[in-house]
């Protein structure tokens, strides 16, 4: 008999990986959105792009202390409001978004032994979910499709489409509550300590931290106060361990 039912995956450096200089692309990404919105015609002058960085710096850090998401759209509309434009029609702003993303979404590449290791669990007839702090749900659906992900995942919650991020129980409970699965037959597979690991041990799940893209240096601190049940380095690691659970 299997130890859990249900695996619930993290996406950013666990089944997806960013291959580029992540500041370089985010600077870009910006730009491009200004530039879109420009020729949509909103003639946000330079200072637009300084001031949305700061402003997303600070919602993030807020975001973080509060475990509260607020969808990358209103984000967006609150700052265009400060420039005036306070009534923008939502293609404006998905146009807008979109141009954003792009520069980012076009680094980001599946991890070698993600799709063969979605397969093998799907195999062992596991459930298996996607639990992703992330900002903008469109962009995650993005970057599932990209990598060929969606036929093995039967559940997507990011932050942005529940509003609350991890490690906030409340996020594991919904995709729990979805599958009909107590938190003791489920396992959280992450890289994020202080989101993905701790948020399943609050709640009595099965913890795998992976740590292929970790800076384990700083992460040592966090492991004095969180302990995941098992590390893994590759996905690949993961059926037999789920399989062997001890």
């Amino acid at each position: 008999m299997k130890r859990f039912d249900l695996v619930l995956f993290d996406l950013g450096a666990t089944l997806i990986w960013f291959n580029g200089d992540w500041e370089t692309a985010v600077r870009e990404g910006i730009q491009s959105m200004q530039q879109t919105m420009v020729k949509l015609g909103y003639p946000l002058d330079d200072s637009f792009a300084q001031h949305y960085r700061e402003t997303a710096r600070e919602y993030y850090r807020w975001r973080d202390d509060n475990l509260t998401e607020t969808p990358a759209p209103e984000v967006f509309r609150r700052i265009l409001a400060e420039y005036g434009y306070n009534t923008i029609p939502r293609e404006h702003v998905d146009a807008a978004l979109t141009a954003l993303y792009h520069a980012t979404q076009s680094h980001w590449q599946a991890e070698e032994d993600a799709l063969p290791t979605l397969e093998e669990l799907r195999r062992r007839g596991y459930h298996i979910g996607l639990i992703s702090n992330a900002g903008y749900d469109e962009d995650v659906q993005v970057l599932i499709d990209r990598a060929g992900f969606r036929p093995y995942l039967e559940y997507i919650l990011t932050s942005a489409a529940f509003g609350i991020r991890k490690p906030h129980p409340d996020i594991f409970e919904a995709a729990l509550n979805h599958f009909g699965v107590p938190p003791g037959r489920a396992v959280m597979v992450g890289d994020f300590l202080q989101a993905d690991i701790l948020g399943a041990n609050r709640l009595g799940m099965g913890s795998v931290w992976i740590t292929r893209r970790v800076d384990l240096p700083s992460s040592q601190p966090w492991l004095e106060r969180i302990q995941p049940n098992h590390t893994i380095s590759t996905l690949g690691e993961l059926p037999t361990l789920l399989e062997n659970w001890g």
